[in-house]
């Protein structure tokens, strides 16, 4: 949807592209190319100028870019007369820059990658693979798949949607938490270090066991409670622009525990305390217009160890990949219980735990 900016109609200038540029095939790195389009020819989006310059133009890259005399200046521009804004195309480019494509180095990228089979009397080691990063795609998990399908087919690790929506290929990538399919090979002369995530019990290889996440996560009971039902054939729950807008920031979490492991309170305490991601979901729950058990949820959540381990320490926003702030969300729990609390809780929450005693703590859970 990205536009060419206002209409400019006082001016006929045409307007330069500088374009990306990359061809695996051949021995070269990437490289800007400047194209001129007079915006008179082309539609109002930058889909549209880049439909031009294909279709109109068609340079393939070159050895190296061309200079200012051989670049080609179409004639053009369109009867919306766009100014391209030059901060629009600035982020592309920044972004060229700053990214260090696997297909740009010259030599082999070390990884070296914990191993664990828990079928072998044997302690967990670090095993070292070289891989040819033109023969690669640009990711951790291109890499990961590489090694597995040519390399070694024991390794092992989850994966499955590689687009950054499932969280199954979660891992510690050179110290820090994060999702293999998102993160981009940055070539250097050391290994690039992968582990499973920390402080937990893994299963093999770089495969966590979540077990006490998912029941810690079940615990909360996330979905929509309600003191009064509908009758069959009515309406959904309705709300307000307003009340959907609480949600922005909480319902996003894709449960990749990637929080949850790197936050050190959880480290210590991962039996009690309920973790980053888990009081998320709660108070995502908790801020919900339609659901009617706000007072329980808050209650049963009011507890020493299982909100008041969080010590603000900030991990868990400082690692999250789809950009959330759990941290934030805590904060606000804490005020909304703050603000909330009545000594009737103590009844509601004794009568919360005699309910469902099983969901007290992820590590008993049977």
């Amino acid at each position: 949807f990205g536009s060419l900016g206002a209409p400019r109609a006082a001016s006929s200038a045409p307007q330069r592209f500088s374009i990306y540029r990359y061809d695996p095939d051949k021995m070269e790195k990437p490289y800007m190319q400047e194209y001129t389009i007079d915006l008179k020819e082309c539609g109002p989006m930058v889909l549209d100028a880049l439909i031009f310059v294909k279709e109109h133009m068609d340079f393939a890259p070159t050895d190296q870019p061309p200079s200012a005399s051989d670049r080609p200046v179409a004639p053009c521009s369109s009867r919306t007369m766009m100014s391209i804004a030059a901060r629009a195309f600035r982020p592309a480019a920044g972004v060229a820059g700053r990214r260090t494509f696997a297909a740009v180095a010259a030599s082999p990228q070390k990884f070296s990658i914990y191993r664990y089979d828990p079928d072998q009397m044997a302690k967990p080691f670090m095993q070292e693979y070289t891989i040819d990063l033109k023969a690669c795609g640009p990711m951790i998990l291109d890499a990961l798949i590489k090694i597995k399908d040519e390399v070694d087919p024991t390794l092992t690790f989850r994966r499955s949607c590689r687009e950054g929506i499932c969280g199954s290929c979660a891992m510690n990538i050179n110290g820090k938490n994060g999702l293999a399919c998102l993160l981009y090979i940055e070539p250097e002369v050391q290994a690039i270090e992968i582990q499973p995530l920390p402080h937990s019990y893994v299963v093999k290889d770089l495969v966590p066991d979540l077990t006490n996440f998912y029941n810690q996560y079940k615990s909360i009971e996330p979905w929509l409670k309600r003191k009064d039902t509908k009758a069959k054939g009515d309406t959904e729950y309705f709300q307000s622009k307003e009340d959907r807008a609480k949600l922005d920031g909480m319902y996003e979490c894709i449960l990749c525990a990637c929080c949850m492991t790197s936050c050190p309170s959880y480290w210590w305490n991962p039996e009690y305390y309920l973790g980053p991601a888990v009081l998320l979901q709660a108070y995502r729950w908790i801020s919900d217009s339609r659901d009617q058990f706000t007072e329980e949820r808050l209650a049963w959540v009011n507890d020493t160890m299982k909100l008041y381990r969080c010590h603000g320490i900030m991990n868990c926003t400082a690692c999250c990949p789809k950009g959330l702030d759990p941290a934030k969300a805590i904060v606000h729990l804490k005020e909304e219980v703050a603000a909330s609390y009545t000594d009737g809780w103590k009844n509601i929450m004794t009568e919360q735990i005699a309910n469902n005693k099983g969901r007290e703590s992820g590590m008993m859970y049977m």
